[in-house]
């Protein structure tokens, strides 16, 4: 079938979908899609919003037949593929392709994993008793195992990583459950379908797998897209890193108590040197800050935090040798035992000395830390990748450029044969949208900036009866303006860190007189359509913070290479922030609304051009008056 049949006016999607607008951007991609598949090329599309991009990339998939992973930013976006859009797509096709849905082993039950903590009974609260006997209970009818059925328990309870495995407690082929496993059950489905549905994360933890000959779904893949693929830079440098946390440790010790009771309950010691481990591990994160800290690992450790390392040294090797005694119980002891080999090589190597070409750093959290090696440039890691094996790579998303060019993006990832393509979205911005930067701001390093700020954008707000957003960039920033807010007591607050994003978003969306004020997670990857949202606001450019080891590690790099940082790096990322951000307000041709950037440098600076012609070609203005003309006129000409 060609695809002027599907995408024409008279197509069958025109004949399928009620309201359907056929697009020529749309159209281009997927013939551009089509062409990539055939050829086996690297193609990268920046689609603006709008622009149908979820089709525009399935329907050539589809026609194609070949063996292909969709790669998603989010399980939302997997959730939304599989349930929504692919469907729509098999149905009007009449496609006889096999679909399989696959998350990462925490999204699945653990049947094993399950029993122990039903034994266990070691609980924080009788909430978390409760919600046990729920997944018990459901444990018995689900076929999926998917832990997102059941909605009853939150998806931030501290039940989820008792009855859900991780790579490192997982018993494998020895598991009593292994014919019933449901991880096992959606990784057959998936090495079987002819389209499998994952999001970045797993897609990486193949990629290590397959690193080490363990690769369970590429092998006999021929056709990779990854949507949203703006988050992939980031997420390459995280998996090409080499890491540990204290949760790892912790949780190591409490499986050892677990495996003891039921394995070796005559061996004291276990329990003993387990509680021993727990402690040095605490002792351990208060040495390396007493606060929340991000910075380079240290080269000249202080005595404190040099005699922690230590007693956590001696704690592991002395679990290591009882364990390895009383491997032979059992299958669990046998698992904690290797993991302990495990730990004890990372351990000394993530608080050893620094390796070439590396980032050295660690990060405190409330109860826990992090130590983590990471790649100073991950590209030729990510490029050696891709050229293994003739596969078509598909690469798009809503914000890949900055000042319409796709250097970070391809220089980050060593995308440098790739075929690339800018759609413009279909929206008429002009009419429906107007960027105001209000006179009057101070300088955002002064320390009146936020509640100007929050003064100026309440106008704004009342102008267009809450239903806004308020991005920040820092925490700090979310909570004085939700003080200040407060203070005014006019409308509905929702703040970042009250509830979880979902809860908020949903409240926000049902909610009227309705202000959300959050920082990065709200910044990409929300769709609020309609009169929900009329406002975004966004306190000031998004630039990087400059103590981030990781980045200064990286701007560094290139100043030795004589390549000025500021101008290569930090200001086309600070754009592609502050264009994701921008992207939260027009999300469907209806959509009408304004968007508000309190930072003065947007109109000043000698670099806010490049800002400018990142942002959607929107009316602007600085005048309060203008805007209030424009809401309450729906057809003034600006």
């Amino acid at each position: 079938m060609d695809l002027h049949d599907i995408f024409s006016d008279e197509g069958l999607l025109s004949q399928t979908l009620s309201g359907f607008t056929p697009r020529a951007s749309q159209h281009k991609m997927a013939e551009a899609v089509a062409l990539a598949i055939q050829a086996s090329d690297q193609l990268i599309v920046e689609a603006g919003t709008g622009t149908g991009k979820t089709f525009a990339y399935l329907i050539p998939v589809f026609l194609a037949g070949k063996k292909t992973i969709l790669s998603t930013g989010t399980r939302a976006l997997q959730d939304q593929l599989f349930f929504k859009d692919i469907p729509v797509i098999r149905d009007m096709l009449a496609s006889p392709l096999r679909i399989a849905l696959l998350k990462g082993r925490a999204n699945y039950l653990c049947h094993h994993r399950l029993e122990q903590s039903v034994s266990d009974g070691r609980f924080d609260s009788r909430d978390i008793v409760h919600q046990l006997h729920d997944v018990k209970a459901w444990s018995g009818v689900t076929q999926s195992g998917d832990i997102s059925e059941l909605t009853t328990i939150p998806e931030e309870s501290s039940l989820w990583p008792k009855v859900t495995s991780t790579t490192d407690n997982c018993l494998g082929q020895e598991c009593p459950f292994i014919k019933n496993c449901f991880v096992m059950k959606a990784r057959q489905a998936a090495m079987s379908a002819d389209i499998v549905i994952v999001n970045h994360h797993l897609f990486f933890a193949d990629v290590a797998l397959q690193e080490n000959g363990f690769g369970e779904i590429l092998p006999n893949t021929e056709v990779i897209i990854f949507d949203e693929a703006h988050h992939l830079p980031e997420l390459a440098s995280q998996f090409f890193s080499t890491k540990l946390t204290g949760r790892q440790l912790f949780e190591l010790a409490r499986d050892t108590e677990t495996e003891a009771l039921t394995g070796a309950p005559d061996v004291a010691e276990l329990p003993v040197l387990s509680t021993r481990l727990i402690s040095s591990t605490q002792s351990m994160r208060l040495a390396l800050s007493v606060g929340l800290q991000r910075a380079p690992w240290p080269e000249q450790k202080s005595e404190t935090l040099s005699r922690a390392i230590q007693h956590v040294k001696i704690d592991l090797n002395q679990l290591e040798a009882a364990l390895k005694i009383c491997s032979v119980r059992s299958k669990g002891l046998e698992n904690v035992w290797r993991r302990t080999h495990e730990l004890i090589e990372l351990f000394n190597l993530l608080t050893g000395e620094t390796s070439e070409n590396s980032i050295h750093w660690f990060e405190t959290h409330t109860q826990s830390f992090t130590i983590q090696l990471t790649p100073m440039v991950v590209a030729e890691q990510f490029n050696q990748f891709l050229s293994a094996k003739k596969n078509a790579y598909i690469f798009t998303s809503a914000t890949l450029t900055a000042n319409n060019r796709f250097d970070v993006f391809t220089e980050t990832l060593g995308l440098n044969q790739t075929i690339k393509m800018q759609l413009d979205s279909p929206f008429d911005y002009k009419t429906q949208s107007i960027l105001y930067v209000p006179r009057g701001l101070p300088d955002p390093r002064s320390s009146d900036f936020i509640s100007t700020l929050a003064d100026a954008a309440l106008p704004v707000i009342e102008l267009t009866q809450g239903r806004a957003f308020i991005l920040c960039t820092s925490f700090r920033a979310v909570d004085e303006i939700a003080e200040r807010f407060k203070e005014k007591n006019l409308f509905q607050l929702f703040v970042q860190g009250t509830k979880p994003k979902k809860n908020l978003l949903e409240s926000f969306i049902q909610s009227e007189r309705a202000v959300l004020i959050g920082t990065s997670s709200f910044w990409q990857g929300v769709d609020v359509r309609g009169e929900a949202l009329s406002c975004v606001i966004i306190d000031k450019l998004p630039f990087a913070s400059p103590d981030d080891p990781v980045l200064q590690a990286r701007l560094q790099r290139l100043r030795r290479q004589g390549v000025d940082p500021f101008q290569r790096y930090q200001l086309p990322q600070a754009a592609l922030t502050l264009k994701q951000g921008a992207g939260r307000l027009i999300r469907d041709a209806a959509d009408r609304g304004i968007l508000m950037i309190g930072d003065p440098r947007l109109v000043a600076a000698r670099y806010a051009p490049l800002f400018l012609r990142s942002l959607p070609n929107m009316s602007r203005t600085r005048d309060f008056e203008t805007v209030k003309m424009f809401w309450e006129e729906e057809n003034f000409p600006l």
